[in-house]
């Protein structure tokens, strides 16, 4: 699918193309393609002499090749985006971007929300784009509060399982279920953290270029300090949930030790009787029953005795508790 983009009085708004004739009429900002097909990337070729890089192409790349320069003077990004899905983790998309011909080319696999933020703030805020490098610029800002959001999301999904930990009385059902939350923002909060990373390694390859003018380094230079306040929230969440889960397993192990403490009484209580009953049983010579008549219930009493003394004395300390 293509999206083209053209300003109209300060506002970037989006025009149809349902052939290549639409696209020849056109005088874009930005040409947004989402997992293009063959006709849609020769009819780029052709008007705008723009090789779109297959999907292949955009994942498989050195991480030191993300920030190119083409032969013909073309500007060339790699970029990857947060993507959070309600049904599944949470992952990255690869985004190609191209400069060239005052003109933002972007190649994406599939439709991102941060793309469509962008696109609908731009036609209720008039004047906030005036080039292709605005819209470049307003993307990764926009990737930055996109971040932010989800490190919101984060912070209120790790307050709900600290309430479920420190309850009392923590089961290993409810414990199983604190880890695997745990797990699932701790993969979001380092997919979070690499994202902002490579969107920092972008905007300061704009920066290092001196592609922009004076306005736009200033915005550049504000995505990258909001970029840095993030760094201390993803920093912290991760000597949180580290704390979490530690306390989880901790109340793991307690309750794994009260079921050892349960057998460790158990055998202690009955080792008296158990050697009672192995006295008496190797008298062969002279059994008690045979001369004394209490001998046998006074045995048994007994073994009674020294069975429950034990259990007495291991709740008067409150070792059963």
């Amino acid at each position: 699918m293509i999206n083209v983009f053209v300003l109209q009085n300060g506002r970037l708004n989006q025009i149809n193309i349902d052939s290549r004739e639409d696209l020849e009429r056109a005088t874009p900002v930005w040409v947004d393609l989402t997992d293009p097909n063959d006709d849609e990337r020769a009819w780029v070729k052709s008007i705008y002499g723009v090789t779109l890089p297959g999907e292949d192409d955009v994942k498989d790349i050195e991480a030191s090749a993300r920030y190119y320069e083409g032969e013909n003077g073309d500007l060339h990004l790699r970029t990857d985006f947060l993507l959070e899905e309600d049904d599944g983790p949470s992952r990255v998309v690869t985004v190609a971007f191209i400069l060239a011909r005052d003109i933002l080319f972007s190649v994406h696999s599939e439709d991102l929300p941060i793309f469509r933020l962008v696109r609908m703030r731009a036609r209720s805020r008039p004047g906030s784009i005036t080039d292709y490098k605005d819209v470049l610029l307003d993307l990764y800002a926009t990737d930055a509060e996109y971040s932010a959001d989800a490190l919101e999301g984060v912070y209120q999904s790790l307050d709900e399982v600290s309430r479920s930990v420190l309850q009392e009385g923590l089961s290993d059902e409810d414990a199983a279920v604190a880890l695997n939350a745990i797990a699932h923002e701790e993969d979001l909060n380092g997919r979070i953290r690499r994202n902002m990373m490579d969107t920092r390694r972008a905007v300061s390859f704009l920066m290092r270029g001196r592609l922009l003018n004076a306005e736009q380094f200033e915005e550049a230079r504000q995505i990258m300090r909001d970029i840095e306040s993030l760094d201390g929230h993803t920093a912290f969440l991760f000597d949180k949930i580290n704390f979490l889960m530690d306390a989880t397993v901790g109340f793991i192990n307690i309750n794994q030790n009260k079921i050892i403490k349960i057998f460790s009484v158990a055998s202690v209580a009955f080792l008296p009787p158990t050697l009672i009953a192995s006295i008496y049983g190797m008298n062969f010579k002279v059994l008690p029953e045979l001369d004394w008549t209490f001998g046998y219930p006074l045995a048994i009493v007994m073994m009674i005795a020294s069975a429950v003394t034990p259990f007495w004395y291991f709740r008067r300390r409150g070792w059963l508790k």
